[in-house]
């Protein structure tokens, strides 16, 4: 009976250790070459890690001006970008954000959801609308996209392995084809993505957006911005939860000690 209580015991405290000291798994690689990080790495990594505001607006603007043109944000709204651990817009910046863009206007009061020459009735969004899309629906997006549909970007960081150096990679990692005669009509050569062939063409040109910090806009700068940013959209509350995750552990590695010290304590008088 004892000998099992006191296994029991030493079962609890390994577990313990086990949850705070615990892996995460790895992901495989696909048939694509590895992506590889920027020289000045992510900030958002490691325990301690956190979005850099000034990063984060902007790959903001690179969105906004470039990549707007084709791919949703849909499940991030304007006010999140107010939201602490984040971009750090004040709400009067937002609500300006957002009044520069139309959102369907739902129903009128004869419940019509078109005007008299069936364009689509909108305003101008609030902070609590998401994101506009660059479509009214898919189907015209896939006409405006010669019939490729492009990707929601709201969930891209987290929804490809390595997501934030993924991006970043496949935004600087067009080239030449090797093989140009085994290339699809319509499509370009990229490492990254899978299968080396891709519908959309490289979206970044040196000094395609002004940022208004003064930061030179080359292709690796707007990629590492617009990767950052796509990180926040995907992982909006990252240093909530990593602050949290913190607590947790100091309080795990606590237990573990309480556990030892109660052991050694109850069978202290035990002959071993």
């Amino acid at each position: 009976m004892s000998l099992t209580i006191r296994t029991i015991g030493k079962a609890a405290i390994v577990a313990t250790f086990m949850a705070v000291l615990g892996g995460t798994p790895v992901l495989a690689a696909g048939d694509v070459a590895h992506p590889h990080e920027p020289a000045q790495g992510w900030t958002f990594d490691g325990i301690f890690g956190r979005y850099d505001a000034q990063t984060l607006q902007r790959g903001y603007l690179v969105y906004e001006q470039v990549c707007a043109a084709c791919h949703a944000l849909e499940y991030v709204s304007y006010r999140n970008m107010a939201e602490p651990g984040g971009l750090q817009f004040s709400m009067d910046e937002v609500r300006a954000i957002a009044a520069a863009h139309q959102v369907p206007a739902g129903p009128d009061e004869t419940g019509a959801i078109v005007d008299d020459i069936g364009m689509l009735l909108t305003r101008p969004a609030i902070p609590a609308d998401f994101i506009a899309r660059p479509f009214p629906n898919d189907r015209a997006a896939l006409a405006a996209n010669g019939g490729v549909l492009p990707p929601n970007l709201s969930l891209m960081a987290k929804a490809r392995a390595n997501g934030p150096s993924y991006i970043y990679s496949l935004l600087n990692g067009y080239e030449d084809a090797p093989h140009p005669d085994e290339m699809s009509p319509g499509t370009h050569y990229n490492p990254y993505f899978p299968g080396h062939m891709i519908a959309m063409a490289a979206p970044l040109a040196e000094g395609q957006v002004e940022y208004p910090d003064g930061t030179e806009a080359t292709v690796e700068q707007m990629s590492y911005d617009v990767a950052n940013f796509l990180m926040w959209t995907a992982e909006p509350r990252l240093e909530k939860r990593k602050r949290m995750g913190f607590q947790v552990m100091v309080f795990l590695l606590f237990l573990a000690g309480l556990l030892y010290a109660s052991y050694h304590y109850v069978w202290r008088d035990v002959e071993h």
